[in-house]
């Protein structure tokens, strides 16, 4: 956990409009064990030393004072960093796939007096001098997301459900990304697919989701939910709920990991999901927030307040995490994520396996590396608690438990599934970043005749 010597700073106290007035929002236990950060962190870097706690905490300002470029990323944290850590941050600013996004929360939580091994700044900010090779069977789309697209801004890849793309922004921008090639900016190396927010746009997938009646399940993400504005929540919560056959909808967003105020002071916002979330239920379905928290250093009282005020609110919320290398593989950290989570009332619904996207080989563990983790997990929180380890297969078989798979070579790093109800007669593979294998092994996927030959081999086997 973090140091819980901090002195502490008073919260915002808002009423929610929709709230009776003589209620607050839920804040932390004092005498809990979980003692999340309450202090005024964000003083700590000298371009924030004179903000109070009440500007900071305030999406707006928040919003405005992201960080969008290695330049202004540079200014703020020259004083805090050497200049050989500047330069490795610029050269891994250009070899990335993904543009820069940051909140002065998140830039403010990072340890920048040990940048190198943060966990925060690992998700966020890749340096050069830790790039690995990338396997040669990366894509920049590895979930084949545009090949299973009937409408614009629609992925329909199982039979019950779809994947509705509202948004390509998002409050920052994950370097590991799945959709690094449409989320946020062009980059030196990546010109990306633009999915704006426009009821116009929307149009084409509302109509092919009300023509497929098989249709229950609705997944609201893009980019991330948390971008789309208060009407925008409401327009598309609205057609959705009142499309018969839509039971389920969930909106997808990282925001309440990196810019958790925004609950609290956009309040209609917040009223939004609520009046939903409430739709929802009297009609008998069922609206949720999906999140995405990879780490315990980034939950802080504040995070404690905003999953307060949506938990008073019947606001259901689960989290999907993925295993990162350097930020959460060790047992002791995935435990004290899942824990914490589950205090504040987010289920830990998933831990996926680092897709095999291009640029980011440096974070991927190896299949058998996150089976061992899942194994030391299962047993140390309540069950309902414990995530499902997943891997989302490559080439579009979907979500599967990481232990399901029908073939694995663990010397040449690859593991085959099926996924029978997804795609019936296909075969997907996931393969281990180059740099957990041995010498010989890396060689033999450098061959292009050699890869040819097992796969073919593969397929053959496992049929």
């Amino acid at each position: 956990m973090t140091n819980t010597n901090h002195d502490t700073v008073a919260p915002i106290v808002l009423t929610n409009s929709s709230a009776p007035e003589n209620k607050k929002p839920a804040t932390q236990d004092s005498t809990s064990r979980y003692n999340f950060r309450n202090d005024a962190f964000w003083q700590q870097l000298p371009i924030w030393k004179e903000v109070d706690s009440k500007l900071f905490h305030n999406h707006l300002w928040q919003e405005k004072n992201a960080v969008t470029n290695i330049s202004g990323l540079e200014q703020l944290i020259k004083n805090q960093v050497t200049d050989a850590f500047l330069k490795d941050l610029e050269d891994g600013h250009r070899l990335a796939p993904m543009s820069i996004r940051l909140t002065p929360y998140i830039l403010s939580l990072i340890d920048w007096n040990n940048a190198l091994c943060d966990p925060l700044r690992r998700q966020f900010l890749p340096l050069a001098s830790e790039m690995e090779p990338d396997h040669p069977l990366l894509k920049l789309d590895p979930m084949g997301e545009q090949d299973d697209s009937p409408a614009s801004g629609i992925t329909h890849r199982y039979p019950d459900r779809v994947l509705f793309l509202a948004t390509h922004v998002c409050p920052v921008y994950c370097r590991y990304c799945t959709r690094s090639y449409a989320v946020g900016l062009d980059t030196d190396s990546i010109t990306k697919k633009k999915i704006n927010s426009s009821t116009e746009r929307w149009e084409p997938a509302f109509r092919y989701i009300e023509s497929n009646n098989n249709i229950e399940d609705v997944v609201i993400s893009g980019g991330d939910a948390y971008r789309l504005k208060a009407r925008q929540i409401t327009e598309i919560g609205e057609r959705l709920l009142n499309t018969p056959h839509i039971r389920r909808m969930r909106f997808a967003k990282k925001g309440l990991a990196v810019l958790p105020m925004k609950i609290e002071t956009d309040l209609e916002w917040t009223d939004a999901i609520s009046r939903l979330s409430d739709q929802a239920r009297k009609m008998g379905k069922s609206i949720a927030i999906h999140t995405h928290f990879n780490h315990s250093n980034e939950i802080t009282a504040i995070t404690a307040r905003a999953l307060g005020i949506l938990y008073e609110r019947g606001v259901v919320v689960r989290n999907q995490a993925v295993m990162l290398r350097g930020v959460n593989n060790t047992t002791e950290e995935i435990q004290r994520l899942n824990q914490s989570l589950a205090y504040l009332n987010i289920r830990p619904y998933y831990v996926f396996q680092g897709d095999m996207i291009r640029g980011v080989e440096t974070l991927r563990n190896s299949i058998n590396e996150t089976i061992e983790l899942e194994k030391a997990t299962r047993g140390m929180i309540a069950g309902h608690n414990t995530p499902n380890f997943i891997v989302d297969l490559p080439g579009g078989g979907g979500k599967r438990d990481i232990h399901s798979y029908d073939y694995q070579d663990k010397t040449l790093g690859i593991t085959v599934y099926s996924a029978p109800a997804v795609k019936k007669d296909k075969l997907f593979l996931y393969c281990d970043p180059l740099h957990t294998l041995s010498p010989s092994a890396q060689s033999f996927w450098t061959d292009p005749a050699a890869r040819a030959e097992l796969i073919k081999h593969l397929q053959e086997r496992v049929k």
